[in-house]
């Protein structure tokens, strides 16, 4: 049962927010309460089973939120899967376990956030995760060249793995890449930022389980009796002290009733970049005139809540594999191979369901821009595309411009990347009609290796703010996909480049050849067409994040480095929203990362012992 006073009250028990349960809690004195909207899923088998991830989208762990209609997209809305559970979005992300590159990371401190660089942060990602031991002997066939080091001596909580280790896409993957001149991306936690490589799961290579931040940062300290984790209660918002910003204790909803608790210490808001900001506008701090509207008294007039929302969108490549281990008997849920699986599985630990399907990375810069005239392209294409006044004033305009010249060095540095290209075994089942763009399911028999392209860097800001008062409506989502020309034009050589790689050995032998694709993709055949292709096809990667901005407040920030919000005290947030510039792959590695930096800030502040990183 919740007590009434703790010396830390976190809103959401997600990713970071269980991290940092963990870590305040070290301390038998400090006493912690996290809150948490949904349930304990942990027994699932769909949460367990790493192949099964896509079972929990659109069920009572999925928040489901649906974005508004996107212009640049044909008009259509995206789905918005985020984690509504213990644990949050790690207990049914795709288990990739991605490096950032260090240029992104330092960037951050450029900005204005100082602490914020690779040299500091690096020994966070160290300390959230443990890279497995990989014998000498498999190297070869994984792909790699060298066994990774981790500069902190300690394993981390979250387990990682190679799944399917054997299976022959890693070392056609890396070695079709490097046939084209790009090395082998072994070392890319420590250095380098191009390359391909077999990316890292986190899954557990002791059961083949999913290692998420319930089974490895609450379930082993839930006995802890400095520490409470209330499920199914909805945090409704923030209390303050009368007549000034101090932030004091929470009002939430549970079991049909309103009730209060007091944060002797922090207030701590860990909802995911699509829920805090809901979180502060619906407490009174936010954009004046959007709290006015909505009848919602000021607390703290902060313009940047809400603001600054980045993702990443993904467009993939279907295309026939013969012969290839894929996912489709299980995509096509054929319940032989289904039992099959599970059958081997639940025996041996080994199999098909070991995986998502995700098993190889390359980050990639736009290979037709390198060119002397494709350079000069794309910094034509820049200049005349920068943000300007007249279209943007104020605090937006210099935030815009800050964000937009990192993007600049980004996208016509050869040593940087712009595109994330990654495989996934078995088709897409979720296809976009050819004239609406709209998805329907319909899965297809034979073996399909679908090549996906990410546009690496959006350079395009949307939002997400409250539609009312009322903590039961979702918030409106705008990512304002693709509204800066310069995307499109970016994504649409990805894409080109990408499906040339179908035709280029040793990855063209897993392939009918020629390439034999999925659906068609005759846009394909030249720029403009790849253009409409990955309007009608683009998709989510589920990497919202920088809608609580950690940045100076003069250029929108909402929290400064040491995640405090702006003019409130007591008050911090920490989660993806912080995130000023998104890393190019799979955004958990990094949120694992802030979130023990936020602990180690948060212990460091109320003279608690850290543990060396």
């Amino acid at each position: 049962m919740a007590l009434n006073s703790y010396d830390f009250v976190t809103v959401g028990g997600g990713t970071a927010g269980l991290v940092l349960a963990n870590r305040l809690s070290e301390d038998v004195n400090q006493t912690v309460l996290v809150i948490e909207a949904g349930s304990d899923q942990s027994d699932n088998l769909q949460v367990k089973i790493p192949a099964f991830y896509a079972m929990l989208f659109g069920g009572e762990a999925d928040w489901n939120f649906t974005s508004t209609a996107q212009p640049n997209l044909i008009g259509r809305t995206v789905s918005l899967n985020q984690g509504k559970s213990l644990g949050g979005s790690s207990i049914f992300n795709t288990e990739v376990f991605a490096p950032p590159t260090q240029g992104i990371i330092d960037s951050w401190e450029s900005l204005g956030n100082n602490g914020w660089n690779w040299d500091s942060l690096r020994g966070f990602y160290d300390k959230s995760f443990t890279y497995p031991s990989i014998p000498k002997s498999s190297w070869d066939t994984l792909g790699i060249g060298s066994q990774p080091k981790q500069n902190n001596s300690d394993q981390g909580l979250i387990q990682t793995s190679y799944p399917l280790a054997t299976h022959p896409i890693r070392k056609a993957w890396v070695e079709t890449f490097e046939r084209l001149g790009y090395p082998r991306g072994d070392n890319l936690w420590s250095e380098g930022s191009v390359g391909a490589f077999s990316n890292l799961a986190s899954i557990d290579p002791a059961t083949w389980e999913r290692s998420q931040a319930a089974n490895r940062h609450y379930d082993p300290i839930k006995h802890r009796e400095n520490l409470h984790v209330l499920c199914n209660a909805t945090v409704e918002k923030i209390l303050f002290k009368e007549g000034s910003t101090e932030a004091t204790g929470l009002q939430y909803h549970h079991n049909s009733v309103t009730k209060s608790v007091t944060a002797r210490k922090k207030v701590i808001v860990a909802a995911g970049a699509l829920q805090s900001p809901k979180i502060l506008e619906l407490s009174g701090i936010g954009k004046r005139e959007t709290l006015i509207r909505h009848g919602i008294d000021v607390v703290k007039d902060l313009p940047g809540v809400g603001e600054g929302l980045q993702d990443h969108l993904v467009v993939d490549l279907g295309l026939e594999a013969p012969g290839l281990q894929t996912r489709d008997p299980i995509i096509r849920r054929e319940l032989e191979a289904v039992q099959q699986a599970m059958a081997e599985y639940t025996a041996n630990r080994t199999g098909i369901l070991t995986s998502p399907g995700l098993l190889t990375y390359a980050y990639m810069p736009a290979q037709a821009l390198l060119s002397h005239d494709g350079c000069q392209h794309l910094q034509k294409l820049l200049e005349e595309n920068r943000p300007k006044r007249g279209d943007l004033e104020g605090w937006e305009l210099a935030r815009a411009l800050a964000l937009y010249e990192i993007a600049e060095k980004v996208l016509i540095d050869s040593a940087m990347p712009s595109g994330v290209y990654i495989t996934s075994l078995g088709q897409n089942p979720f296809e976009s009609d050819p004239v609406t763009g709209q998805r329907t399911f319909k899965t297809l028999p034979g073996e399909y290796l679908i090549l996906a392209g990410i546009l690496s860097h959006p350079i395009s800001r949307g939002s997400v703010h409250i539609q009312s008062r009322n903590v039961s409506d979702a918030p409106i989502i705008d990512p304002n996909y693709l509204s800066n020309p310069v995307e499109i034009e970016m994504f649409a050589e990805h894409m080109l480049h990408l499906q040339s790689l179908a035709s280029s050995p040793p990855l063209s032998g897993l392939l009918t050849q020629p390439p034999k694709p999925l659906r068609s993709v005759s846009h394909l055949a030249y720029l403009e067409g790849a253009k409409d292709y990955i309007r009608l096809r683009a998709a989510s990667m589920w990497h919202p994040a920088g809608t609580c901005s950690m940045l100076p407040q003069k250029i929108g920030g909402v929290v400064d480095s040491h995640l405090r919000v702006h003019g409130v005290k007591n008050l911090r947030v920490v989660d993806a929203s912080i995130v000023p510039i998104l890393p190019p792959g799979n955004l958990q590695s990094t949120v694992y990362a802030v979130a023990e930096r936020a602990a180690w800030l948060i212990k460091s502040e109320h003279g608690l012992e850290c543990s060396d990183v």
